[in-house]
């Protein structure tokens, strides 16, 4: 066969023949796997058809334990059935694993194989996931390419169907679900014929069916338990014959020949590595370099892991092997070996033969890298006398000294192959144009391609790697290019603060995006990095892509402008070629944001090679000095951990710095300086009301405002603008609205909201800003907050209080963050926050850097995330403790009252037990307490309530979370604690769409509405989630918009805090999922717009009214101003459907228009006439 070549990822490879192969596929979204299920879902919506001749159909779910649950029901009902997931998500679906297996259930799990959160969360790819499922019953085969992927897919969905024993197909996250690779497509017609039909009639013949009645999942007791489930021994002894006779018919339709272990290397080996996943392609990569030196190494591939086959691995290892290394891809702590290598050790006892050498190693956890280096490295601990064992590989063990020594000098990749680095911003589009530049590049040359993108944690600003490759053989190098012909960069601020030409070939090309002429070079490139364009002779480019795409109205999205150019510079297709097929991707993918984006985007790509322009490399450049500008000494945690990761070396750290618990400490995101904004705001003073609304709105805390007296402002810079502090309790202040310049993202909410008749902020670029208001940023620092002059509980007000969550790695926009960082200016210093899993729980708690800080005082929010879907009983366990420990200190206090003590302390026991509910009051007779014990030593009881003083403060609990958590997956845990009598307080910031995997539909999401998982716009309404809770008539619930009114916010937060009993506060937050069409900088307004329209609407619910004989229930919103089709049109995931289907977007806008109105005469009714209504 030779199919039709086509670039894909592995997703996109393991979706097509998931799609081509099963009836029903049922899903949820989690990183990396999401990407299956949007693909599914959209080509289901496109009328794609299976192998059976239908559509798929195509169920999301609430949670991975549902998804299961319908996976297992489905197959019962007697339909093929396939579910897609990774990590949390695959141990969700274990107990329906095990009924599946037990009940002999045809099916295939693709999973996405990825770290599991321990004592961290990490998105990225190794195999501890699919290792806890392998005692399950589930046969499980493995992909180590995106073309494995293809084709281990199709080899698992037909033996499955033959064995009847359900698969778990895996693959590597990111490194192979996300990597880009020209690969040959097999097409459903093909499937077809290898499909064993008959069996697939025999599995209907056995669905649950009246017709012919049964009993399933009967209960058993030990009498027949055991034998029943050893009655299933010879489907699993069969299996492994299956799968071969599976993988040779697809070899045969192919040419791609597979085996259940499969060996590459001298057929005399006397060193064997024995690994599955991508680590095999830079191992075989390697093999084949060292083969061609004449050493004797080999490397046997696991591809058929469960059942293991003892035999055919035995078979495949050299008879000559000396010593073999197994690799795992994931720890079990306290184990004698990880899961590979117990195998590989009990194949050997079992078979009776002497085996050779084995040694264990572990190596790229959470997508370490695993380069030919670290390769060769474990080929020569093979030939060590005293090898070491239980090695690690990819790090420095400097505690239990198990890591290898490496040379990094070490190279494999063959020769031939061009490779291009791009340094992005994320947001900035630089990922998503690679991605088309790669499938561009392998659908219409020769060359094969590949694509692989290394990002951080940011949800955006942070910083992008592209890694491209092209070639004119199969690309094996599944690892980051560390020698490049190509290297852009660009967001100019990285060249003071990352190596960005390291690697670079002599002779190669240097693109920069930057505004600088040669002369204004000198002065901004480190000396190091001109010295490299000069002593490696690179062909050096400048672009001022930023100006150019203001110039067509893109703003910050430069990524067609940095394609054009790398088009004309690396000359992979002809330029004329390359632009013509650029634009046409263009009008692909953005199509459906409307014509004028398109045309904006074919605008920057016809303006760009007019403003490419060649430097001509000074000679003085040879003599360059300097380097990148070291920062100030921080913190040692900063200086020593958390500054080598930002520059890009956290993988040269040693285990010996790491916190064993990864307890990190926070107030550490202050000392990052991204400064990666092109617009910051501009204060005006003589234009300034003073009222605040900017720093409230502020997502990262990057614009303060400052009171300071005389005193304070005598070594204020002369460019410290002050104006008379304006309010009763300000006289003799003085007023200053400071912006952080390197810590604003530019999104512009404040100068957009700002209400002064004569706007009081402006954007400006911010390299006309830095000079003087980073001078004047570390100045406000010497001033100290002031917030006691004031009432907190107002706009303004609050304001003078020092947030305490700052400069979080949240989109530009966010509106989330505004919601928790006025929150903690209102209670922070008596905070602790559970965190659901999602975009909050990034933002707020990616390593290295904390964005939540500390008081003067040392006070601030204590921060903890578990899971995704225990949120609320994560929190709930939290203030559970601090209760029940608090009960326990006022026991003691109890007694000590009764005890020996002077009058004054008893007179301050006596007191903090009145009040020991009452923040303020708590507070104030705790620090009085505080005072008194200092000198209790001697009497055991004083003793014991002195060690317990940080347990005199009232504290507000806190469970926070989005929609995703709240209305889905952490559903059940949130209604619980709702229905329970504890005072604690739940947020949900509802961006009515998971964002943090990218998008998918959630309960939360309205009619209409396009999202992932919902291509075709969501068909019914949007779950009540407030009028749910409201039901139990005990919990506080509120509905706010900060952006329509922000009082009506800070009167609900303050309430929920106050109330004796849960709350419930659900706060709607503009995502830049949504598309809103004026931008993020207007995702205020446009909060203001979902009220006036009535898609939101604003109220609360306070139980302590209805003992005052008053309605419990507040209607703060007015009736919808007839607006909402106008707000509808003006996002994306409202419009796109009016292109896509204009018919379908028409019935769904109706819909949501009655609904709005229902909604609304509902929420009045329960005003005017109570919530009985």
């Amino acid at each position: 066969m030779k199919g039709t070549m086509q670039t894909i990822d592995g997703n996109t490879a393991a979706c097509h023949v998931a799609y081509g192969m099963s009836e029903v596929a049922t899903i949820y979204p989690i990183t990396p796997s999401s990407p299956l299920g949007e693909i599914a879902d959209s080509w289901a919506v496109a009328g794609r058809k299976n192998i059976f001749g239908e559509k798929l159909s195509i169920k999301q779910m609430q949670s991975e334990a549902g998804a299961a649950g319908a996976v297992h029901g489905a197959l019962v009902g007697g339909a093929v059935t396939t579910t897609f997931t990774a990590s949390q998500g695959l141990l969700l679906k274990i107990p329906n694993m095990y009924k599946i297996a037990g009940e002999l259930l045809p099916c295939v799990f693709h999973v996405t194989a990825r770290s599991l959160s321990a004592h961290a969360l990490s998105i990225f790819g190794d195999q501890a996931d699919v290792m806890a499922t392998r005692q399950t019953g589930f046969a499980m085969i493995v992909s180590s390419s995106v073309q494995e992927v293809m084709d281990m897919a199709l080899v698992a969905h037909l033996a499955t169907m033959e064995s009847s024993v359900p698969f778990l197909h895996f693959y590597d996250g990111f490194r192979t679900s996300h990597e880009i690779q020209k690969i040959e497509m097999i097409d459903y017609q093909d499937m077809a014929k290898l499909f064993n039909w008959d069996a697939y009639w025999a599995f209907k013949k056995r669905a649950v069916n009246p017709e012919r009645p049964d009993t399933r999942g009967t209960a058993q007791n030990p009498d027949i338990y055991f034998q029943s489930r050893e009655a299933v021994n010879n489907y699993y002894l069969a299996t492994p014959a299956i799968v071969a006779k599976c993988m040779q018919q697809v070899g045969e339709l192919t040419g791609r020949n597979y085996q259940l272990f499969d060996y590459i290397g001298d057929p005399e080996a006397e060193r064997v590595i024995v690994a599955m996943g991508s680590g095999c392609e830079a191992i075989e990569e390697t093999v084949d370099a060292l083969v061609a030196r004449g050493e004797k190494v080999g490397a046997v591939k696991v591809r058929l892991y469960r059942p293991f086959d003892i035999e055919a691995f035995i078979g495949a290892v050299p008879a000559t092997a000396k010593a073999v290394t197994i690799l795992d891809r994931t720890k079990e702590p306290g184990s004698v070996g990880e899961p590979l290598y117990t195998d590989v050790c009990a194949a050997y006892i079992d078979k009776g033969i002497a085996p050779p050498k084995i040694i264990g190693g572990r190596y790229g956890l959470s997508s370490k890298e695993f380069n030919p280096a670290m390769v060769k490295a474990v080929y020569d601990n093979m030939s060590e006398a005293t090898p070491k064992k239980h090695f690690t590989i990819g790090i420095n063990d400097d505690v239990t000294h198990y890591s290898l020594d490496v040379d990094p000098s070490f190279r494999a990749e063959p020769k031939g192959n061009i490779r291009a680095k791009f340094w992005g911003l994320g947001s900035d589009g630089t990922v998503g144009a690679n991605q088309s530049a790669i499938k561009i590049i392998g659908d219409n040359t020769e060359k094969y391609a590949q694509g692989y993108f290394a990002y951080d944690s940011k949800k955006s600003g942070g910083i992008t790697i592209s890694h491209l490759r092209f070639g004119d053989v199969p690309i094996k190098s599944t690892y980051l290019i560390n020698e490049a012909d190509f290297v852009a960069c660009h967001n100019p601020t990285y060249v003071n603060i990352y190596d960005i030409l390291e690697g670079i070939r002599e002779g190669g090309t240097f693109l920069l995006n930057s505004p600088w002429s040669v002369e204004e070079m000198e002065e901004h490139l480190p000396g190091d990095l001109r010295r490299t364009i000069h002593d490696k002779k690179l062909k050096f480019y400048n672009v001022d892509a930023i100006k150019l795409a203001q110039e067509v109205g893109l703003g910050g999205r430069i990524n067609m402008i940095m394609q054009t150019c790398f088009f004309k510079l690396a000359k992979v297709l002809p330029i004329d070629t390359a632009i013509d097929l650029l634009k046409k991707d263009i009008k692909k993918t953005f199509g459906k944001k409307g014509d004028h984006i398109v045309e904006m985007n074919i605008n920057a790509v016809d303006n760009t090679l007019d403003n490419l322009v060649e430097i001509t490399v000074p000679a003085s450049w040879g003599q360059a000095s300097g380097g990148i500008p070291a920062k100030p000494s921080a913190t040692e945690y900063v200086d020593k951990i958390m500054r080598p990761v930002q520059a890009l070396k956290g993988d040269e750290l040693p285990v010996s710095v790491f916190p064993v618990d990864g307890v990190f400490p926070t107030s550490t995101a202050r000392y990052e300086k991204r400064g990666v904004a092109v617009s910051v705001p501009e204060w005006l003073p003589e234009e300034c009301i003073q009222c605040n609304q900017c720093s409230f709105v502020c997502p990262h805390a990057a614009i303060i405002p400052i009171l300071a007296s005389d005193e304070e402002l005598a070594e204020a810079p002369e460019t410290f603008k002050t104006i008379p502090a304006i309010g009763k309790d300000l006289k003799g202040y003085h007023f200053r609205m400071q912006v952080n310049t390197l810590d604003c993202q530019g999104c512009g909410n404040c100068a957009d909201i700002c209400p002064a008749k004569n706007k009081a902020l402006v954007m400006k670029p911010m390299v006309t800003q830095t000079e003087t208001e980073i001078p004047n940023y570390d100045f406000s620092l010497t001033v100290p907050f002031k917030g006691e002059l004031t009432n907190r509980e107002s706009v303004k007000g609050s304001q003078f209080y020092q947030p305490l969550l700052e400069f979080s790695g949240a989109c530009a926009g966010c509106g989330e963050t505004p919601y928790v960082k006025v929150i903690t200016q209102l209670f922070g210093e008596r905070m602790t926050i559970a965190n659901a899993t999602g975009c909050s729980s990034i933002w707020g708690g990616s390593a290295p850097s904390s964005p939540y800080c500390a008081n003067a005082e040392g006070h601030g929010p204590g921060w903890a995330s578990s899971l995704f879907e225990d949120a609320a009983e994560f929190g709930y366990g939290m203030a559970l403790a601090y209760n029940t420990r608090r009960q326990a200190l006022a026991a003691k206090v109890e007694k000590a009252i009764a005890s020996d003590i002077s009058a004054e302390l008893r007179e301050a026991f006596t007191a903090w037990l009145g009040a020991m509910n009452d923040a303020a009051g708590s507070e104030a007779a705790g620090k009085k307490l505080k005072q008194l014990l200092a000198n209790s030593s001697g009497n055991q009881l004083l003793e014991e309530i002195a060690r317990s003083s940080e347990l005199f403060t009232k504290k507000s609990h806190w469970i926070v979370g989005g929609d995703g958590w709240a209305y889905d997956i952490g559903y059940s845990g949130l209604d619980h604690v709702m229905a329970q009598s504890e005072d604690i307080n739940i947020l949900v910031m509802d961006t009515e769409v998971y964002s943090n995997t990218g998008g998918q539909s959630s309960k939360a999401t309205q009619t209409g509405a396009v999202a992932k998982y919902a291509a075709s716009g969501k068909k019914i309404a949007k779950k009540d989630l407030a009028r749910m809770i409201i039901t139990y008539g005990h919990a506080y619930v509120a509905s706010v918009s900060m952006g329509a009114n922000k009082q009506q916010m800070l009167k609900a937060i303050t309430e929920a805090e106050n109330y004796p009993g849960p709350s419930l506060i659900i706060a709607y937050a503009p995502c830049i999922a949504h598309g809103i069409r004026a931008g993020m900088g207007k995702s205020q307004r446009e909060a203001k717009l979902a009220v006036d329209s009535g898609f939101w609407s604003m109220f609360r619910y306070n139980p302590i009214l209805k003992g005052e004989g008053k309605n419990p229930f507040i209607l703060d919103s007015k009736e919808p101003d007839g607006s909402l089709q106008e707000f509808l049109s003006s996002e994306v995931r409202f419009a796109a459907l009016e292109k896509s289907n204009p018919e379908e977007s028409k019935r769904l806008r109706a819909k949501i228009e009655e609904e709005v109105k229902d909604h609304y005469q509902l929420l009045k009714s329960m005003a005017d006439h109570g919530v009985g209504v």
